[in-house]
């Protein structure tokens, strides 16, 4: 039998025993060793992290590999730097250390984990884990047989003493699917709420659970033998039912008294996490810690409480304990000895094997429910990915001795290259590459009037969701023209991801009035009413909503790709400052004026800035709306958005054009000769264009939209020069308007508006949206800012010579929108 390598025994002399630590002197000797492998592992697991982020390999991977680079395989041949790194007095230190990581892991597992997220699961995520279950158990044991029978034959030793143990761990491995790393690989491609991601977490989901049950009920078997499995696997199971039936009750009311009162501290938390090590002391002498701290983590109230405790657990374990872990799977492996030169084809071809069950397995499930074959081969190699179960699996394995070192490497570098492939793969077929670029406009403007309108409503939280619900109802749908609204949470993901999104995907089967939400669990039922409310007050609105969980660093993207997958003609989104009791504007959060700067750059559709001072809420029987023009593609959406308001009996429009004239025309005049002496004549015949089609589209608005409306005025105001501007916009807040709709600004060509933005606080708003907005500007109307989709300086041929909502017919009588800028 080969033994695991290396092999470290410990005969300490103690000079000065400690009845407590049964040792020497610990602050002197072992905590200074201990500091230095702990400090060394994590800053090359940080090193490894940095480098597998742009390659989108998740985090666990790269801990392993940093485990492999600190390896005995890699710096055994340095023997002096392995040894001044890690001296075998301090393996032992480590190991604990990392023996605790896991336990609290698994608590931290358990207590995300809500079982009403399988209970309820979709029948295609249930055929998907189970079949995922069956056929990777049946073929591992195919693929275990060849490998000890043709590894025996070439080499000529044994390699496991018992085949049966080993080929159960190998077994029970390929069934897990690791659903925190798959969120985080869907999270980081930005497939998270695509039709293949929701179905993959679905069925992660599911398939996580049914592996932590395979996990109890076979590692028994597989760790002990004969009577000693039974024992283990009847005692676990007594153990879990008097959690279940007697622990659970007693202290639930207890947990959720404290946390209705917000009683708790780190004192008392850290009772909680005794509570850990006393449920894996009582299942290690049982058979196996980690299902005590697991099933502990399990019974203890959801909701807010697993916000707190995660919130002050989850940095020490996942930033400290969780590079120890894994690090350690890695330093286990030897390549030498596993892909030897006379091993070398027969090893990859194993390793490529077991990467096939899974797949296989969830082809099967998807070709009974009809779905192509490409998705589900997509779908198989997200069920591919491994996480934290299969590594306590080979873990437990290798310090049993149930693995021998070369068994364990190939198992481990298989479920490397699964996950890594995972990513890998999917990257390459499914992550969206903008194909929105390549889609036609959408925008108010080239909306058909007897079409869906469809607009993507981004909230942070249940306050910006009144807000745009307000607004969104002077869209006037009808049933000629209905409307749909995509009301997108948007959540900032933490370090602690999978765990969020399994609070999240949980208020779907939240049931109403439960108590001891989370704060998300609160705020998404809340924002779920509010514009469910508004499509209960109208049948021809309808309403979907998302939650988003991303970084605010890429969250526009999982705007982007949701708003071009509901293919929405609008995004409104919320202003980063809210109004405070004195009336005036305050930074709410400065990571929402990002968000917003990053949606404006290359959206798939138009843009809304919605600015809330309250008074257009308040107004619920009539409704005042100004919209400013001055010219360029942006007012014109926003004069097209206005035009749509204006069809609901209860507002008022009111439109006023600027027209340059003076030394405001003669600015422009240079400007324009300037650009034209550089020979930017493109730029030239651009602004001309656009003057030419803000004529057009203004007088047709004048024609049709004024016609028999006495609830639409149109007046212009001449500006001679740059002061004018204040002075106008001033005067027309003497209106005592509801609501101001401004175009953000691009290709206006105005110099004077130019001019505006060097001292603009919010450029994102544009030069009058900026001055609207100003706290001293002392209005007290809202403002939105549109910008259109699609302006980029050229204009295409006849484009100005139909109403956007025109209609043609073609040859086969098929009725085709005209689009243009």
């Amino acid at each position: 039998m080969v033994l695991p390598s290396p092999t470290a025994c410990y005969n300490y002399t103690v000079k000065n025993p400690n009845q407590v630590w049964k040792t020497g002197d610990i602050y002197g000797s072992e905590l200074p060793i201990l500091a230095f492998q702990l400090c060394w592992t994590i800053v090359v697991t940080r090193i490894c992290i940095l480098i597998a982020r742009p390659l989108h390999i998740p985090r666990i991977i790269a801990e392993v590999c940093a485990g492999f680079v600190l390896s005995g395989d890699l710096l055994g041949d340095i023997s002096i730097l392995f040894e001044l790194l890690f001296p075998m007095r301090g393996l032992l230190n480590i190991e604990i250390l990392s023996s605790m990581g896991i336990i609290f892991y698994s608590f931290l597992t358990g207590l995300q984990m809500n079982l009403d997220n399988v209970l309820r699961a979709p029948k295609k995520a249930l055929s998907i884990a189970l079949t995922g279950a069956v056929i990777p158990m049946a073929m591992a044991t195919v693929i275990y047989t060849l490998h000890r029978r043709t590894y025996d034959i070439q080499t000529n030793e044994i390699i496991e003493d018992n085949a049966v143990k080993a080929g159960l761990l190998w077994s029970l491995c390929l069934t897990v699917t690791g659903f925190p790393v798959l969120a985080e690989i869907l999270a980081s491609l930005k497939l998270l709420y695509t039709e293949l991601g929701r179905s993959a977490l679905d069925a992660a989901i599911v398939s996580d659970s049914f592996s932590w049950l395979l996990f109890m009920s076979l590692m028994p078997f597989a760790l002990n033998d004969g009577v000693g499995s039974i024992y283990t696997a009847m005692s676990t199971i007594a153990f879990i039912t008097f959690c279940v039936f007697v622990v659970r009750p007693i202290i639930t009311p207890i947990i959720d008294a404290r946390t209705d009162r917000e009683e708790w501290n780190d004192h008392r938390l850290l009772l909680v996490l005794m509570g850990t090590i006393l449920c894996a002391y009582i299942t290690d002498i049982l058979g196996s810690g980690i299902v005590g701290a697991f099933v502990f983590g399990l019974i203890l109230p959801h909701g807010r409480f697993t916000t707190v405790m995660m919130s002050a657990a989850d940095d020490f374990a996942s930033g400290i304990l969780a590079p120890v872990v894994f690090a350690g799977t890695g330093m286990k492996m030897d390549l030498k000895k596993a892909l030897s030169h006379r091993n070398l084809a027969f090893s990859v071809i194993i390793i490529l094997l077991l990467c096939i069950p899974k797949i296989l397995s969830t082809l099967v499930a998807t070709f009974a429910y009809g779905i192509p074959i490409r998705d589900g081969l997509g779908l198989g190699v997200l069920m591919n990915t491994k996480g934290v179960v299969a590594l306590i699996m080979l873990n437990m394995g290798w310090d049993r001795q149930i693995l021998t070192t070369s068994s364990y490497s190939i198992l481990v570098s298989a479920l490397v290259i699964m996950t890594v492939a995972s990513s890998v793969i999917t990257n390459i077929a499914y992550k969206p590459r903008k194909r929105f670029r390549m889609n036609k406009m959408k925008t108010i403007q080239n909306s058909r009037l007897d079409t869906e309108l469809r607009i993507l409503a981004c909230v942070h939280n249940n306050r910006h969701a009144s807000s745009l619900v307000k607004i969104l109802e002077c869209f006037h749908a009808s049933r000629v023209s209905p409307l749909y609204i995509g009301a997108l949470y948007l959540v900032e993901l933490t370090s602690r991801g999978a765990f969020v999104l399994l609070d999240h995907m949980s208020q779907h089967v939240s049931q109403p009035g439960t108590q001891n939400h989370s704060q998300s669990q609160a705020e998404i039922e809340g924002i779920t009413n509010t514009f469910q409310e508004l499509a209960n007050s109208n049948d021809a609105v309808r309403v979907e909503t998302f939650n988003v969980l991303s970084s605010y660093s890429t969250i526009h993207e999982d705007i982007f790709n949701t708003a071009n997958e509901k293919h929405a003609s609008l995004i409104l989104l919320p202003f980063h400052k809210q109004v405070n009791t004195e009336g005036c504007l305050e930074m709410l959060y400065s990571a929402y004026k990002d968000v917003n700067c990053k949606v404006l750059l290359e959206p798939p559709c138009s843009v809304g800035i919605f600015i809330d001072r309250g008074a257009f809420l308040q107004s619920k029987t009539n409704c005042r709306i100004l919209m400013i023009f001055t010219g360029g593609p942006d007012d014109r959406e926003a004069l097209a958005v206005s035009w749509r308001m204006a069809s609901r009996p209860e507002v008022q429009l009111s439109v006023v054009r600027m027209i340059l004239i003076d030394e405001a025309a003669y600015q422009m005049n240079e400007a324009v000769d300037r650009l034209e002496a550089k020979g930017m004549l493109s730029t030239v015949l651009d602004s001309s264009k656009q003057k030419e089609l803000d004529d057009e589209y203004v007088n047709l608005f004048r024609l049709k939209a004024m016609h028999d409306e006495d609830s639409i005025t149109y007046t212009e105001r001449k500006i001679h020069g740059g002061d004018d501007i204040p002075a106008l916009l001033n005067e027309l807040d003497q209106g005592d308007y509801h609501l101001y709709i401004v175009g953000q600004g691009r290709g206006r060509n105005s110099v004077i508006l130019s001019n505006f933005m060097d001292w603009c606080d919010c450029p994102e708003l544009g030069a009058i949206g900026d001055i609207l907005a100003a706290n001293s500007f002392g209005s007290k109307s809202s403002v939105l800012v549109v910008q259109q989709y699609g302006y980029d300086g050229t204009v295409p041929e006849n484009a100005g010579h139909r109403h956007p909502n025109d209609v043609e017919t073609n040859e086969d009588g098929d009725d085709t929108l005209v689009n243009h800028v």
